[in-house]
């Protein structure tokens, strides 16, 4: 009996130990199938980022704007490192900047907008040419950039170039009609004040403004400093009268606002003094500051005009002059 139960017992260990084994196997091949399936993963994760990079690499190509006129790149940039995939609210914002920089400039560099310069007739009765209005659509260069940011490649800068909307071949007939006329006075023991009006007066005399064209005071008068002539006078800054260099010119600018206010032109700027000023009634001055505030109006009047300015010793009067033909339209 003794050996029958150490015969059993030999037995049932011996199954146990098959079992044990039989499942050795198993759990190794569990373990071979884990192992290979994590094997499998890493070349589709690798693939898929070597996928993600190629496709970003498509994405993020360079953009480079040209200019249409010299057909030469003004400016090149990445989509990726201003931030096109990462954070487009700041990529339209830095997009918005650079157009704006190219039109209108920065500290370090002119910007593409230009305002006409009119032309004039001289002293000698010669035409002097002006330049045309130049101006570099932003919301539209920002539209273009952003319409190629996905893939990059060239974009067009939108230039618009405006030129004056008259015959050169009839400037000279341009002072035949005289069709609005205003006159201020001024004291002339002002000798500062006094020379800084007759200056700038004979800035805007005989500048042509053709049908369609923008006139800007300040373009046309340009800066009022010791070096272009220009003395000091009182002048009103925050409604106090100070010292400073042009001071006078306003009466200028006021005196032709009066002479074209009876046209039929459309005022593009105009600002009011701060207080009055005595030379014009109240409401109809038209302050100007180099820089800061102009004075500008287009001709929508349907044809040319030409501005005379001529001083007195205490006045200044402003014609608006066209030719005779005009007259009967």
């Amino acid at each position: 009996m003794k050996a029958i139960f150490i015969f059993m017992m030999l037995v049932l260990l011996t199954g146990c130990s098959e079992e044990s084994t039989e499942d050795a196997p198993i759990q190794q091949s569990v373990t071979e199938e884990s192992n290979q399936h994590v094997d499998v993963e890493n070349p589709q994760q690798e693939e898929a980022t070597s996928e993600e990079q190629s496709k970003t690499t498509e994405l993020t190509g360079e953009i480079n704007v040209f200019d249409p006129v010299t057909n030469s790149v003004i400016a090149t940039f990445s989509t990726t490192e201003l931030g096109y995939h990462t954070d487009y609210y700041s990529y339209v914002n830095q997009i918005k900047q650079l157009a704006k920089d190219l039109a209108q400039g920065t500290d370090s560099t002119e910007g593409y907008d230009q305002r006409m310069f009119l032309d004039k007739v001289n002293e000698n009765g010669e035409l002097i040419k002006g330049h045309p209005m130049v101006i570099l659509k932003e919301s539209e260069l920002v539209e273009r950039i952003l319409e190629i940011s996905p893939n990059g490649g060239n974009v067009e800068l939108p230039i618009y170039i405006t030129e004056t909307g008259y015959d050169r071949s009839e400037f000279d007939s341009l002072e035949e009609v005289i069709i609005a006329s205003y006159t201020t006075y001024f004291k002339a023991s002002d000798v500062g004040r006094t020379h800084n009006i007759r200056q700038s007066s004979d800035a805007i005399s005989k500048v042509i403004v053709g049908n369609g064209d923008y006139f800007s005071f300040n373009t046309m008068v340009g800066p009022r400093t010791k070096e272009t002539g220009y003395q000091e006078a009182l002048e009103i800054v925050n409604g106090e009268f100070v010292l400073g260099i042009g001071g006078g010119i306003c009466q200028t600018s006021s005196t032709l606002f009066n002479a074209v206010d009876q046209l039929s032109v459309e005022y593009v700027e105009w600002h009011h003094h701060s207080r009055d000023i005595g030379y014009v009634p109240k409401g109809r001055d038209a302050t100007v500051s180099y820089g800061t505030l102009d004075f500008r109006f287009h001709n929508t009047t349907g044809f040319p005009f030409m501005i005379i300015s001529t001083t007195t010793e205490n006045s200044i009067t402003i014609e608006i002059r066209t030719s005779e033909h005009y007259t009967y339209h």
